[in-house]
């Protein structure tokens, strides 16, 4: 075409800044035809923010550090679109091989991942084991890729409700229905320390301080222990709310925070730092204050990419709430002050 002054306009005459503004517009098909175009074209749509922005507008959660082999958005939007893609066209049998894990003679209560890394996108061959715990009162190890049994433990007295791992210490943890928590080998299935705490309901939680990993159990009995690994000797023992039994969220990805959800209506939940539940000096230090939630929170979700960022769903007249939370520590000269930030 030409311009007001007669002179010849081209896609040659456009800048690489105008060039990235109108690709922003394009899908990612049209993003690869058009960097077959020429030099400038290929520079223009390998810009990292229009590959960044699809991946966020495509999926809730990215995180190309951790993924093996994506060191740019680019990379990691194809990679991840070819495995949807396989995953909704794929054949059984050619595309991909379903295996069925058999073994157990009763119903499966709870299963976790051994293998770490398990919610990433790797490059090439993996191997994936998964541990479950049954009502037939064992627990096994599983080779996800081949569908068959690596180890199992002896059948335990109680059926066995709750598993949890481990994996950058290799160890599996198991609770039963009398809440009896049991640690075991990953790679050998082997029983290496047992801690009963005589309570039908104990959510158990594992985590790591400096590498070093830890359990925290709470009770029935309004107590929340913490236990040394792997032996399971007891560290501490806690009441952090008299007369009313608790719920644990799982720790923060930061390693310090445990929200502590109390069961009764009338309680708001506060955060139990970790550091003073492994190294016991005061009771008084190990809690925050109460959560400034409207009681009654019932569900926690630590959020992804950010150290101790919770959010609560909690009731108010009926009605279901949302509330986040960042937890930070702070310290002064004579205290430690543990706070939930209202975002």
């Amino acid at each position: 075409g030409r311009g007001s002054l007669g002179g010849k306009m081209g896609a040659e005459s456009l800048t690489l800044d105008c060039l990235i503004h109108i690709f922003s517009y394009l899908e990612a098909p049209d993003l690869l035809r058009a960097a077959q175009v020429n030099k400038t074209w290929l520079e223009a749509t390998d810009t990292t923010s229009l590959w960044r922005n699809m991946c966020l507008n495509q999926w809730a959660f990215c995180n190309i550090s951790v993924t093996p082999g994506m060191q740019t958005w680019k990379k990691y939007y194809l990679h991840r679109s070819n495995i949807e893609h396989k995953m909704i066209s794929g054949q059984p049998s050619v595309d991909y091989t379903c295996k069925a894990i058999r073994g157990h003679q009763g119903e499966i209560q709870d299963m976790a991942y051994l293998s770490p890394n398990e919610h990433t996108f790797a490059m090439g061959k993996v191997k994936s084991i998964v541990c479950t715990a049954s009502g037939d009162g064992t627990v096994k190890a599983w080779d996800v890729q081949e569908g068959t049994q690596i180890w199992s433990s002896p059948k335990q007295e109680m059926k066995l409700v709750q598993v949890i791992t481990i994996p950058q210490h290799n160890l599996v943890v198991t609770r039963d229905l009398h809440g009896t928590i049991k640690l075991w080998h990953g790679d050998t299935g082997k029983e290496l320390g047992a801690f009963s705490t005589e309570s039908t309901f104990c959510p158990t939680v594992a985590y790591t301080i400096n590498n070093k990993p830890f359990l925290s159990v709470a009770t029935s009995s309004e107590k929340i222990y913490t236990l040394a690994v792997p032996d399971l000797s007891q560290i501490s023992c806690i009441n952090p709310f008299p007369n009313c039994s608790v719920d644990l969220s799982p720790c923060s990805p930061d390693g310090q925070s445990i929200v502590v959800l109390p069961l009764d209506s009338n309680e708001a939940p506060k955060v139990l730092y970790t550091h003073y539940a492994t190294n016991p000096e005061d009771d008084q230090l190990m809690f925050s204050s109460p959560l400034p939630v409207n009681k009654c929170a019932f569900v926690t979700c630590w959020l992804p990419a950010e150290p101790a960022r919770i959010a609560l769903m909690h009731r108010i007249d009926q009605c279901d709430n949302i509330t986040t939370f960042d937890i930070t520590i702070q310290k002064s000269k004579n205290k430690m002050n543990i706070m939930g930030k209202f975002l």
